[in-house]
C-alpha cells in the first residue's frame, strides 16, 4: 500500500551542514530508518530561529521532515544527544570530525537503511564524548565501518596466496586488500611493511566486541603505524585524502 502521508519522522545524526539561500541550511544526515539524507532547514541562520541549536554537526536529533518535489524540509526539531564535549575539546573535534567525513565520503544518498552502521556511529560519538583517551574508539569505529560497507581488509591469511600470516613482520597491500606474507609482499609496487605488533592491534579490533577491543594498549609508535595503514586503505578506497585527518594532526601539534 503506497504511503500518502506528507511527512515522517526519523532520528538522526547530523554530519555537515551548508548554508543555502539567505537564511536556509541545508544539513547532511545519516539516519536510523533511512540511511543518509539531505534536508533543508528553512529560517535556521536567522537569530531568533528555534531549530537552529538542534541541527549542528555530531548532534543526534529526532526530527519531522516535510516531503517536497526536492529534498525533505525540516518542520521539528527536538535534541537527542549533544554530545557536548565534542565542542568543547578541539582534538575530540577533530577526531568526530574525522568520523563523520568517513561516513559521509563512504555512503550515497537514496541507499537502504543500515542500522548497523547508524549504531555504530551514534556509539562512537559517545565514546569519543566521554573518554579521556578516544584512540580505540576511533580506530574500532574505522574498522567495523570498513566491515559494513564491505571493505573488510584482509588480516588472517595472506590477501594473495592464502597461506596464514605467520608471526613475524609482514606486508601490507591496500591493491590487494590486506596483509601479505613475505613471499608475496617483499618487491610488490605499493606494499608497505607492517610490524606484527601492529597487525595484531587490527585483528585484535577486527574481531572482538568494543568491550574487547577496549583492552588492547599499543604504544605510541604501533599507534602511529595503525593509523597510517588504515588512512592509507582508506584514501585507496576513497581515490582520494580526507580532510579532517590533516585538521586532528594540526590540532595535537
Amino acid at each position: 500500500m503506497q504511503d500518502k502521508s506528507h511527512s515522517f519522522r526519523v532520528e538522526a545524526i547530523v554530519l555537515r551542514h551548508a548554508d543555502w539561500g539567505e537564511a536556509d541550511r541545508i544539513l547532511t544526515l545519516y539516519t536510523r530508518e533511512r540511511g543518509k539524507l539531505r534536508v533543508v532547514a528553512k529560517g535556521a541562520r536567522r537569530i531568533k530561529s528555534r531549530k537552529a541549536g538542534h541541527l549542528e554537526p555530531f548532534t543526534r536529533v529526532t526530527l519531522q521532515l516535510a516531503k517536497s518535489h526536492t529534498m525533505p524540509i525540516v518542520t521539528q526539531a527536538e535534541t537527542a544527544e549533544a554530545y557536548l564535549p565534542l565542542r568543547d575539546d578541539l582534538v575530540k573535534t577533530a577526531i568526530a570530525s574525522t568520523v563523520v567525513e568517513l561516513l559521509d565520503r563512504f555512503t550515497y544518498e537514496d541507499e537502504s537503511e543500515n542500522p548497523g552502521i547508524y549504531r555504530l556511529l551514534s556509539e562512537t560519538l559517545q565514546r569519543i564524548a566521554n573518554l579521556p583517551d578516544a584512540w580505540v574508539a576511533a580506530r574500532y569505529y574505522e574498522i567495523h565501518l570498513l566491515d559494513f560497507l564491505g571493505y573488510r581488509p584482509q588480516l588472517v591469511t595472506c590477501a594473495n596466496c592464502g597461506e596464514e600470516i605467520r608471526p613475524v613482520a609482514q606486508y601490507f597491500s591496500v591493491v590487494q586488500g590486506g596483509a601479505l606474507c613475505p613471499r608475496c609482499g617483499a618487491g610488490l609496487p605499493g606494499a608497505r611493511p607492517i610490524s606484527m605488533e601492529a597487525l595484531k592491534v587490527l585483528r585484535h579490533l577486527q574481531r572482538s566486541s568494543y568491550s574487547e577491543a577496549q583492552r588492547v594498549r599499543p604504544g605510541p609508535e604501533v599507534r602511529a603505524e595503525v593509523e597510517a595503514v588504515i588512512q592509507m586503505y582508506v584514501t585507496y578506497l576513497l581515490e582520494r585524502e580526507l580532510n579532517s585527518p590533516g585538521f586532528l594532526k594540526q590540532v595535537r601539534e
